[in-house]
């Protein structure tokens, strides 16, 4: 798995997190959740294109794809509990590590999202 070494790879990462989350919630047939994953891809890409200017080129360190792997074939409640965790500790790890505030904001927002569905 790749390092999360920059701001371009956490954004990147985190887009592709919520569009599995997305084609999960899909699967599993819980369409509320899977939009909200697709609402949260759509602020993350729309985040990412207005902040591109603003990224500083500072490495970023001690973030690794592979602690955030989701689990998608376990589409139990423990199952979906379980992503929502992975989910909710990748944004948890990463918001503090990004300097652009309102990227910050987006990924704490959606850090806090997934904790709130982590303990429904």
């Amino acid at each position: 798995m790749a390092s999360l070494n920059t701001f371009g790879a956490i954004l990147t990462y985190a887009i592709e997190l919520e569009s599995k989350l997305h084609d999960y919630y899909q699967a599993t047939g819980n369409s509320e959740r899977a939009r909200e994953a697709d609402k949260r891809r759509a602020r993350l890409e729309r985040v990412r294109r207005e902040t591109v200017l603003e990224i500083t080129l500072e490495a970023i360190e001690g973030l690794n794809a592979a602690n955030y792997t989701l689990n998608t074939s376990d589409t139990s409640a423990g199952g979906q509990k379980a992503v929502e965790q992975v989910a909710a500790r990748f944004y948890a790890d990463v918001a503090p590590k990004i300097n652009v505030r309102e990227a910050q904001r987006a990924l704490e927002r959606a850090g806090r999202e997934h904790e709130a569905l982590a303990q429904s």
